[in-house]
Formats: C-alpha cells, sequence, structure tokens
C-alpha cells in the first residue's frame, strides 16, 4: 500500500496498529518508502483498510499486489520530461525545498528531470518543520493570551487544551500546503518521481531498490533528521524529538528539554503555554551563547517571566525510564542533580542524511557530521555530482535550502555561479521572537572593525508600549568609522518581520544615516530599527512621537 503523510518510525507504528485493527496480518510499515507491505486475509474488505489508514492521519494512495511490487521496486510517476534513452539531465535525491527549488529551474531552463524520495513529498518544512510548529505555536500564543492579557476590562480564560483535536488541524494545515505547494507543481512543471531509496552504483547513476537512474548531474538534497546524543540510557527510556513533539495527543505534564537552542526554545515554550511544567538544559553556560549578550538576557527574562526553568553548564550523566516518567541525572556546578519529568524532548541540532547513499561508490567526501562537503558552486568534489539544503550542514533555513537549490540548478547544467551567505537573516519563532542578520558585535571586532552599538530596550519603542509587552532589545552593530550597518539584533514582537529592514541595510552597505534619514511608519515594531539607528546619536526617550 502507497501511504503518504509517514514522516519517522512513530507514523510507522500508527499505521501498523490501524492495518492490523482493520484486519490485515504481516504488516511492516516504512516511512522512507512511503509504503506498507501487509497480507489481506480472505474476507478483509480492501476498502477498510484504506479507511483505517485514513483514520489514522495518513493518505492511502494506492494498494499494489505484492508479486507486482516485487518486479517494479520503485514507483515512477511519468511526467513527460524523460528523454528517450535511460538518462536524465538530472538526477535530484530528495523533494524539499532545495529539491524543488532546483527542479523548477531546471525544467524552466528545459532539462529532464527525475526526483527521487523515500518518504514523504516536501521535505522538512512542510511536513515536520516550519509549518507545523509555527502552526502550533501561534496556538500557543493564543493560549497564553487568553490566561495573561495584560489589558484591565477584558475578561478572558485559557481552558484544557484539546491537543488532539489541535494536532489534527495541524495536520490538515500540513496535508493542504504540500499538496498545493509542493505535489501540485511537479505536474505544473513535468518532472518525473520515483518513490525509494536511493543510493550511489557509481559516480553517474544511482540504484532506487533495483532500478538503475543515470544522469549527467545530481544533486543530493536530503535534508537532516534530530541529531541525538550519547547520553547513556536515553534510547532505553525513550524521548520526544522536533518530529515526534509536533504530534503528541496529550500535554504531557512536565518535559525536561535537553538542549536551548532555537528549537528548544520555541517548543519549550509551547509546550509550557499548553499546560506542562518545563526545565530546559544547556551544556554552555550562557543561554544563546553565539549570539549578543543581551539577546540572551533579554530572553532570561522571558523565560523567567514564563515559569520556564533552566539550567546551564550541566553534564549529562545519565537517563532513565520507569512507569512513572524519565529521570535526567546530571552533574550541575560539580554537584548531581536529578530531574524527574513525563517526557524528555532532545533539541540538540540536526545531523545530515547521507547514510544510505552509498557515496563512496561515488567517490564523494564527506564532513565529521556526514555532511556533504561542498564549494562554493555547491560542487562535491566530485564536480557533476552537487548537494544544497541541510545535508551540507549550512544554514539550516528552508529559504537557503531554496536559494541554494536555484544556484545548483544553474550550475549542473553548465553555470558557475557562486553562492553568497554573507547576509542570512534568522529567526527563532519564540513570543517574543529573536531574529537577527549580520555581524555580532564580537563578530565584528573579530573582523577588524572600529565597533560602535546602540542597544535600545522595548521600553522606547512606541508599538511594545501599546502592546503593553516591552520584554526585548534592539541592539545594531555599526563601524566608527563609515558608520555603515554591520548587523542588527532583535528580540521583539513580530522581529522576523522587523529584520528584514535591516537585511537590506547589511546587504546593501547602508549607512546608519540611512536609517536615521527615512521614515518609518509609526505604530510597528519596525520602527525599533530607526529608533535604534538614532539612539547612536541622542536619547530617543526625549524624542516627541514619530520625531525625526
Amino acid at each position: 500500500m502507497r501511504i503518504e503523510g509517514m514522516s519517522c518510525t512513530d507514523c510507522e507504528h500508527h499505521v501498523t496498529r490501524a492495518l492490523v485493527g482493520a484486519g490485515a496480518t504481516e504488516v511492516s510499515a516504512s516511512f522512507r518508502r512511503g509504503e506498507a507491505q501487509l497480507t489481506v486475509p480472505e474476507g478483509v474488505v480492501v476498502g477498510a483498510l484504506s479507511a483505517a489508514v485514513e483514520a489514522a492521519g495518513y493518505q492511502p494512495r494506492a494498494i499494489e499486489p505484492a508479486g507486482d511490487h516485487a518486479t517494479t521496486p520503485s514507483t515512477v510517476r511519468p511526467r513527460g520530461s524523460r528523454p528517450a534513452g535511460d538518462g536524465y539531465s538530472l538526477a535530484i535525491v530528495g523533494s524539499g525545498g532545495a529539491a524543488f527549488s532546483c527542479a523548477i529551474r531546471a525544467r524552466d531552463a528545459g532539462a529532464s528531470v527525475v526526483m527521487i524520495e523515500r518518504g514523504t513529498i516536501g521535505g522538512t518544512c512542510v511536513n515536520i518543520g516550519c509549518v507545523p510548529s509555527k502552526t502550533l505555536l501561534r496556538a500557543g500564543e493564543i493560549q497564553h493570551l487568553a490566561g495573561h492579557h495584560p489589558f484591565a476590562g477584558l475578561a478572558t480564560a485559557a481552558g484544557p487544551v484539546g491537543m488532539s483535536r489541535l494536532t489534527a488541524q495541524k495536520d490538515d494545515l500540513v496535508a493542504e500546503l504540500r499538496q498545493h505547494k509542493y505535489e501540485d507543481l511537479i505536474d505544473d512543471y513535468g518532472w518525473d518521481v520515483v518513490h525509494g531509496e536511493a543510493a550511489f552504483a557509481d559516480a553517474r547513476s544511482l540504484d532506487v531498490d533495483g532500478r538503475r537512474i543515470h544522469a549527467s548531474a545530481f544533486l543530493i538534497a536530503t535534508g537532516a533528521r534530530p541529531a541525538v546524543p550519547d547520553i547513556p540510557g536515553l534510547a532505553d527510556a525513550g524521548y520526544l524529538t522536533s518530529t515526534t513533539a509536533l504530534d503528541l495527543d496529550h500535554v504531557p505534564e512536565s518535559v525536561a528539554v535537553i538542549g536551548s537552542g532555537y528549537i528548544a526554545l520555541e517548543l519549550g515554550q509551547l509546550l509550557r503555554r499548553l499546560g506542562a511544567k518545563v526545565t530546559l538544559m544547556q551544556r554552555s553556560p550562557h543561554l544563546l551563547k553565539t549570539y549578543d549578550p543581551e539577546i540572551g538576557d533579554a530572553m532570561l527574562e522571558v523565560l523567567a517571566d514564563e515559569g520556564i526553568d533552566l539550567l546551564t553548564g550541566v553534564r549529562y550523566l545519565r537517563v532513565e525510564g520507569g512507569a512513572g516518567g524519565r529521570r535526567v541525572h546530571l552533574e550541575v556546578d560539580g554537584r548531581q542533580r536529578v530531574v524527574e519529568a513525563a517526557e524528555v524532548l532532545v533539541a540538540t541540532g540536526r545531523q545530515p542524511n547521507t547514510e544510505a547513499l552509498r557515496l563512496d561508490r561515488a567517490g564523494v567526501k564527506v564532513g565529521s557530521q556526514g555532511q556533504v562537503l561542498v564549494d562554493a558552486q555547491l560542487r562535491s568534489n566530485v564536480p557533476h555530482i552537487l548537494a544544497a539544503g541541510d545535508v551540507t550542514a549550512g544554514p539550516q533555513f528552508v529559504y537557503v535550502a531554496a536559494y541554494e537549490g536555484g544556484v545548483a540548478a544553474d550550475n549542473a547544467l553548465g553555470a558557475h555561479k557562486q553562492v553568497d551567505l554573507r547576509v542570512v537573516p534568522a529567526v527563532t519563532f519564540t513570543s517574543p521572537a529573536i531574529a537577527t542578520v549580520g555581524l555580532t558585535e564580537a563578530g565584528a571586532r573579530a573582523a577588524g572593525h572600529d565597533v560602535k552599538t546602540s542597544v535600545l530596550p522595548l521600553t522606547a519603542v512606541p508599538r511594545a508600549l501599546v502592546n503593553r509587552d516591552t520584554r526585548g532589545v534592539f541592539k545594531l552593530v555599526a563601524d566608527a568609522g563609515s558608520d555603515q550597518v554591520l548587523g542588527a539584533h532583535v528580540v521583539a514582537e513580530n522581529a522576523g518581520d522587523a529584520i528584514y529592514a535591516a537585511t537590506l541595510a547589511v546587504k546593501f552597505h547602508l549607512t546608519v544615516a540611512d536609517l536615521t534619514g527615512t521614515m518609518a511608519p509609526y505604530l510597528t515594531m519596525a520602527e525599533g530599527i530607526k529608533l535604534a539607528a538614532q539612539t547612536f546619536g541622542r536619547d530617543v526617550n526625549k524624542l516627541s512621537c514619530c520625531a525625526g
């Protein structure tokens, strides 16, 4: 049975239970292949099997006799782009943001393209990343505001969370966007799709479950998965990841989070706002250690305000599991400590997906994390094999992956373009959000700049005052000699929207005077960028509203 929507081993278990419950036997589900193999006993209605899978939240697409499946190990969706021979201009392994951007660009250029996907079409962002997490974060924000708003005269209350209904609504959105933004485009642009596990046979061909695919060039765009630290007992105790945490059917009473980066902060705040007691744990002594200290300080205030515990400088000793939950044994400041929680969430970064590709057969070199090593043109050490997106261990944002996919397509077809990742905005979707672009103060000094900075608390931003939420800060980093804006760092509501103006300022070498001399709409959070620029020369608290 071909099944769409499976994205992890938990999905395999859900599908297996659904099929067994409907009467199937010998069920084996694989999210990587996007299928389940099963035996249908006499008297079992095939339609009931499909209905059971659909009721479990997945999309059954086709049921094929095992004999037919055995003679055609991979499923091909012909779109008219395949040439008469057995080769393609470009073979793409993966189907996420980088893969689709590459395929669209290549088809626009008239190239023949095949895309190989072992699991669900769409990759991380739409299926298990950006889309599902951000819609749930918005739900958590509304739940929090219902019980904690700052306005007199308003009577609101936050009731119990129906997590299963919330998750189901999230799944509906994911399915809709996957269909409209990914699957429908395959027909629109006309490339072939092969479902199955791809592995290089040599530098010029791939094996996909027994099918040989030849191409003039290849793009590896297989993305990454949650990395799991080697902590004794963790695997046996069981844990959540950024993937499985988005599929919870109930709110855990308590959650211990291993890590405190952007994923840990987003999901930790979400679970806290939905009702869980949350403890964040990190090895580093400082929160958000790669950011300017003002950013970490602002987020410490947010965590404390919302009742999220933070343990820093920890050493993980072991994790134990039992009927009552999990126990995380730590060493903090030389003393042993135990954190007890119903669930443990692992949020310690991501691991590139390259193990199954047999890159050694193609002679492609990988790094210490398994990432494909590429040059500025996204070429591996084998020039006609390129890689883009998270599998290269670069900035892990879908807009970076999409940008790289387009560059890779051009280079695969003969161009020699170089990627430019000097100005990449980053957003953490906490509330208030964190947004940053360009150099930090320390980074600017290390780069040889004579640095000047401005730090503007949100108490000086009119939008924050009318919102009655002044948690946060705007910080600008500039070159003292040239006045050029080098970086911007923000903690504020809608920081992700405000950072785009700063991104343009950094990219096009604008000066502080350029920012102060440009009108900013009053009572927007983006005005904070201009106010922070004005702070270089005066006390903005002594300006009237909208003063230039």
